[in-house]
């Protein structure tokens, strides 16, 4: 029988990041993008919650619990509520740790992973997103070729989280183009890696609070050591899916928002003697943002809970993805719609939630569960 029910340790996890949600990273959220910045303590208080050292084992310096792709949806739906930026910003380390935590080799798992255990922000990131018009996930134009005891890197990569602070890079290039995702590896870059050139930040409709970079390789040498995996390479397309699964979550945190402020707007904005919640046309509005939200979520859950199985959830991950590209704009969009005027002043949040929902359908590789 299928269960919706959390479990008691994932209860206790969502109620944290809830109450962080809506006690930190909310009343922040302006301010963040209007400075395009995020302080260092915001970064610092989310850190102190331990959910990243939660997944790493004890052996590396972490806390040892086993890691799940749904309690990782339910933690990105819930930061996401708050903000999308935000939660992108603070979840940016899992980009680089939960590949090397679930694919690398014991060798980079012992090197790399006690990073994100200390007591500071660890700023790390990956890089997969090309600035095409046509760019696809699974076919990456940058390329990786092997040269005695070294990979080269070469090509252009955009929307790098913290690419100006990051230590740890997660590079993904193609070894065999044309291949799609089998043929897809990530390598890792270390700062200061010769051949690594930060680019300048990029400016975007929305997410402007989180700093994203252009990353450029140029002949960028790593030792044989350094591919994700070692000799046997790590499994990109499963990446790719616990990508979308996360994405999936954040568009589902980002709808519901936007659902429940609209709505309580609804029911106390009064014309003509009654509110405007009372009115046909707004009510099957915020009917249908209830039910599209919904369905979201539980593609994501469903997508997540195969990933927990280990089982192939490649198909299930990509519709979540996709049905979350197209009603995060729809949702965002009747947001704005309900408050009327009202919806495109800067005093309420729907028009920077979508904003940000209009970069879902378009964006991947920003987050991981």
């Amino acid at each position: 029988m299928i269960s919706f029910q959390p479990s008691e340790e994932q209860g206790q996890i969502i109620d944290m990041v809830r109450r962080f949600a809506a006690d930190i990273v909310r009343p922040n959220a302006r301010d963040c993008e209007e400075d395009k910045a995020i302080p260092d303590d915001l970064l610092a208080k989310f850190w102190e919650l331990g959910l990243i050292a939660n997944s790493i084992p004890e052996d590396c310096g972490g806390y040892g619990f086993e890691r799940s792709a749904v309690t990782g949806a339910l933690i990105s739906e819930e930061l996401a509520y708050g903000d999308l930026a935000l939660a992108l910003a603070m979840l940016s380390p899992t980009l680089f740790a939960y590949p090397i935590l679930e694919m690398g080799t014991e060798e980079q798992k012992k090197k790399y992973l006690p990073g994100f255990c200390g007591e500071t922000f660890k700023f790390a990131t990956s890089a997969l997103m090309e600035a095409r018009v046509t760019f696809d996930p699974t076919d990456v134009k940058a390329q990786a070729r092997r040269e005695g005891a070294e990979y080269v890197l070469n090509g252009e990569k955009c929307l790098v989280p913290f690419a100006d602070r990051a230590d740890l890079f997660l590079v993904f290039a193609a070894t065999a183009p044309g291949t799609g995702a089998p043929g897809i590896e990530g390598y890792i870059v270390e700062k200061g890696t010769e051949g690594l050139q930060v680019g300048e930040r990029e400016k975007y409709m929305g997410l402007n609070a989180l700093p994203l970079y252009r990353v450029a390789l140029a002949e960028c040498k790593v030792p044989l050591e350094n591919r994700l995996g070692g000799p046997g390479g790590c499994d990109f397309q499963r990446i790719l899916n616990l990508s979308r699964i996360s994405w999936t979550a954040m568009a589902t945190g980002v709808c519901n928002a936007t659902k429940d402020y609209a709505a309580n707007y609804a029911k106390e904005r009064v014309q003509f003697g009654e509110p405007i919640a009372s009115r046909q046309a707004i009510a099957f509005m915020l009917a249908d943002m209830a039910i599209e939200t919904d369905a979201m979520r539980f593609l994501a859950w469903k997508a997540a809970w195969l990933a927990d199985r280990r089982e192939d959830c490649t198909r299930e991950a990509y519709l979540a993805k996709l049905y979350a590209g197209e009603y995060a704009a729809r949702i965002t969009d009747n947001g704005v719609q309900v408050l009327g005027g009202h919806g495109y002043i800067r005093e309420h949040p729907v028009e920077l939630w979508f904003r940000n929902g209009r970069g879902i359908e378009i964006i991947d590789g920003l987050a991981i569960v």
